[in-house]
């Protein structure tokens, strides 16, 4: 595990960052912060391919800070942790704001603020590059009236969006409203843009704003101890230096930072890295619940340190309603929480002047939303549904395999081809022995001209080890371990778009790991 890391210096006084206010009387208008180079931009006609990864975790740890406060420690304690949090009034002069609904709607933001991690990290966590003071994904956390439900949906950073007529704050130059990328906003116009342009696409008023700068989150999973995530395929990503095994893993700071800002382990990109963070975050709840750290003042007290040390608040969001939130939420657990993301009705939405957007759909987004304003659950009581079959890029009757044992277990290739064969797969049906016998990990070698195939492959074989070989051409080659002597393991396929979500609404116990795994 890696060492927990330093802690950064102190950040210089940003301009425009009043002091905290008093909470009594209204505090004073505040100049607008420092712009920072947008980021949302694209050359005309452009399609949308992979960037390399920012940090991503998407204000995970500002939940916690709901959670947390659950423990019902005394006032005293949460106001000088309060005297940390930097304000923003990130709701001055706006008018024509949709109607409140039941409950409570929390705009989570998540910044870029690598510039604040040590170089030992920036190098051993692939930190490198300069910080751009924008945001690249956002979510809303409606926690229900009665404070014994939140639901979490997640607003990917390139969905299509209509922004209001607004004074840049790059250039101070009135802007008429326009279309771009959502996370735009934040980069013309700050906190209040960007709540003013969510409002405008989900119609759900929003209560407070927090936005999170993750120089504090390895701090956080450190003082609880590590956070523990399950994957049942292994996940890799030289861009973040993640890499891990199929199974079960306690994340230190450093990993769990690789984990959530991980964008290219499969063909998901974006919207299956926030699906891991959602995962993150049910684990994260699950940790800070069972652990024991509610209950103790001193642990409290540390990790909210560790949560609120890189936190801007809304002006109105301060001790008082943190603690008669977290009083009310005491028995908060991760079967408490669901999460989803928003419904997408075109994935490479072509914008004159943007290039390729996620175009949300109207009428599944629609209702989506009308039931945060409704303060329901987003999920019934139901069954969990049985597992379809796994979406790939490729079809599986264009990739042909070459299956090879590499046990000492006789039939065990001729039993793997014959199930990939029934999966649709090319199989040669001519399985041989591999040079070695004592393989532990199923072993896919590919030629990565046909990186797209081996995906496809490595969906139908969990937990298998994906191997570039140079030069080896379009024929896969799998060597069986010793952990695929059942060929009923292999996954059945279908030719789809990977990158596309089914829409789904997950609570928190479903994605935790179990306690025997």
């Amino acid at each position: 595990m890696p060492s927990p890391p330093r802690s950064p210096s102190p950040a210089a006084k940003r301009v425009g960052d009043a002091p905290r206010p008093q909470r009594r009387p209204q505090p004073s208008p505040r100049v607008p912060r420092p712009p920072g180079p947008p980021r949302s931009g694209r050359p005309t006609g452009q399609t949308m391919r992979p960037r390399r990864p920012r940090w991503a975790m998407r204000a995970v740890t500002t939940l916690s800070v709901v959670v947390l406060a659950s423990a019902g420690i005394g006032h005293a304690v949460v106001t000088s942790l309060d005297a940390g949090i930097t304000r923003v009034d990130a709701f001055k002069d706006m008018k024509n704001r949709p109607r409140a609904g039941h409950g409570m709607n929390v705009l989570l933001v998540g910044t870029d603020g690598r510039d604040k991690i040590g170089d030992r990290e920036r190098r051993a966590y692939h930190l490198g590059g300069q910080p751009c003071h924008c945001t690249d994904t956002m979510m809303i956390v409606h926690i229900s009236e009665d404070r014994e439900r939140a639901s979490v949906v997640s607003l990917p950073r390139d969905s299509y969006a209509e922004v209001p007529a607004h004074t840049d704050r790059a250039t101070g130059r009135q802007r008429a409203a326009h279309p771009a990328r959502l996370n735009a906003a934040y980069a013309e116009g700050g906190p209040q843009l960007t709540i003013t342009t969510v409002e405008n696409m989900t119609r759900v008023k929003i209560d407070h704003y927090l936005e999170v700068d993750f120089t504090s989150f390895m701090r956080t999973v450190d003082v609880l101890g590590g956070v523990r995530v399950c994957t049942a395929t292994p996940l890799k990503d030289s861009y973040t230096g993640l890499d891990l095994a199929p199974g079960t893993h306690t994340l230190m700071g450093g990993q769990a930072l690789q984990y959530v800002r991980a964008r290219h382990v499969d063909g998901a990109s974006d919207l299956g890295r926030m699906k891991r963070q959602q995962h993150f975050l049910a684990a994260l709840i699950d940790r800070a619940t069972s652990s024991g750290v509610l209950l103790n003042p001193m642990r409290f007290r540390d990790v909210t340190r560790a949560v609120l040390g890189s936190v801007r608040a809304d002006v109105g969001f301060g001790t008082d309603e943190l603690l008669d939130l977290g009083r009310a939420m005491r028995n908060f657990s991760p079967s408490s929480s669901e999460f989803t993301t928003v419904p997408i009705g075109q994935m490479n939405y072509q914008v004159k002047g943007l290039g390729s957007t996620l175009k949300w759909d109207d009428a599944a987004s629609g209702r989506l939303f009308a039931a945060l304003r409704e303060d329901k659950p987003l999920s019934a009581e139901r069954p969990r549904p049985a597992a379809g079959p796994v979406p790939v890029e490729v079809d599986p009757r264009q990739i042909r395999v070459q299956v090879e044992n590499g046990t000492r277990t006789e039939g065990v290739a001729k039993r793997l081809d014959a199930a990939l064969a029934a999966a649709g797969f090319a199989a040669t049906r001519r399985p041989v022995t591999a040079a070695a016998h004592d393989v532990s990990r199923t072993v896919i070698s590919y030629d990565p001209r046909w990186d797209r195939s081996a995906r496809s492959l490595a969906a139908a074989l969990p937990g298998g080890e994906l191997r570039a070989v140079r030069g080896q051409g379009p024929l896969m080659k799998v060597t069986t371990g010793s952990d695929f002597l059942d060929a009923r393991k292999v996954r059945k396929v279908r030719t789809g778009d990977p990158a596309r979500p089914e829409q789904s609404v997950v609570r928190g116990n479903e994605v935790v790991c179990s306690q025997g795994a």
